[in-house]
């Protein structure tokens, strides 16, 4: 997104960058993990200090390698076993959870021949990390996952790298069935990039222009990428996985008194009463003050959003639905909620001021 001139972004909860760890514990995988870490700088090498070559770029442990690789397994957001398969799923199978949680698990033969996906091959990036080392090392990557086998929609990746969210991930399991089974699946998106899918579409997708066309069509399955709420037949909506993309902005105006419980129940109230998802909000925009404010600071953490301040010059610009004489007496611009609104969606304001007294105004633009 554009960002205006005289605006400030801070940027918070913003997720640091995968780390990588290698477990190797046989000369051979030694120098296989040497050469991944001179080839990833993200990827740490741990092995047995039975096997110390005195390379200072391994750590070294004398732990036994159960007990390393729970701890790996439990610290890193990817672990590659240079050893069998099946004593990483001895070692590993005690403390697996679920493909949400559980780190990218893959496995190297000792001759960096195969790269195995193991576990969280799509969430957790296991797959693609597999790709890259075979793309840089010359091994062939094994992957299973069978939306990758079959190159058609990855329902649970769905604009993961545009930042958007899954309503309730208990359907995507069954959505992805029917996608990979080839059954009729229908697309409705009235929000966020239409860039999601590379290439044509599988045959038995088919996107809407209108949702009740959709709903009516008898398709199996659906995908709705919206950041609205819309009336969804309880039947659609146990077939359905419903994608929020980042594309509100919340203009806030406070005090410096105002509490992170005000901003979010104020918020809520809005997105409540003109049906559009809070998951859809990326961002708080308000008027750059001397100091931040501590109570829109800790509702920004609560709701991992970031927040972008706007220079008063650069709100008095802007020609708001909703100006106010006395906030432009005390703020010297006549509007802070819609006008920063406004400016950093660059987009249309789609809630005007809301007023929550004594300290709280709401206003929420859609990024164009």
């Amino acid at each position: 997104m554009h960002t205006h001139s005289q605006t400030i972004c801070y940027v918070t909860n913003l997720a640091d960058d995968v780390k990588v760890a290698i477990l190797a514990i046989t000369k051979n995988g030694v120098q296989i993990g040497i050469r991944l870490t001179k080839l990833f700088a993200d990827m740490t090498l741990y092995a047995p200090s039975k096997l110390n070559t005195g390379d200072a770029g391994v750590v070294w442990y004398d732990n036994t390698t159960g007990a390393k690789i729970v701890e790996l397994f439990r610290t890193y957001q990817g672990l590659i076993c240079i050893f069998s398969l099946g004593a990483v799923i001895r070692l590993l199978s005690p403390v697996l959870v679920d493909k949400k949680s559980d780190p990218a698990v893959l496995v190297i033969d000792d001759s960096l021949a195969h790269v195995i996906s193991v576990l969280s091959g799509h969430i957790g990036g296991a797959n693609q990390l597999a790709r890259d080392i075979a793309a840089k090392t010359g091994a062939d990557p094994v992957i299973t996952t069978a939306a990758d086998v079959n190159k058609t929609v990855a329902v649970d990746l769905v604009g993961r790298d545009m930042g958007w969210v899954i309503e309730d991930d208990s359907t995507v399991t069954a959505v992805s069935a029917h996608m990979v089974n080839g059954e009729r699946i229908g697309v409705y998106q009235d929000a966020g990039g239409t860039n999601w899918h590379k290439g044509p579409l599988p045959s038995n997708v088919t996107t809407y222009n209108d949702i009740n066309s959709m709903i009516e069509s008898g398709c199996k399955a659906f995908l709705i990428i919206t950041d609205r709420v819309h009336d969804i037949p309880k039947k659609i909506y146990e077939s359905a996985v419903i994608y929020r993309p980042p594309s509100l902005v919340a203009g806030i105006g406070l005090h410096h008194t105002t509490k992170p419980d005000t901003i979010k129940n104020g918020l809520g109230r809005c997105m409540k009463q003109y049906r559009l998802s809070p998951k859809s909000v990326f961002c708080f925009a308000t008027m750059q003050k001397p100091a931040p404010i501590q109570g829109l600071v800790d509702a920004a953490k609560d709701m991992n959003i970031q927040i972008m301040y706007v220079d008063r010059t650069e709100l008095a610009k802007i020609k708001a639905p909703n100006p106010s004489d006395t906030v432009k007496k005390f703020e010297g611009t006549a509007s802070v909620s819609e006008a920063a609104a406004i400016i950093v969606s660059e987009g249309n304001l789609i809630v005007q001021k809301q007023k929550f007294p004594p300290d709280l105004t709401v206003a929420v633009a859609r990024a164009s």
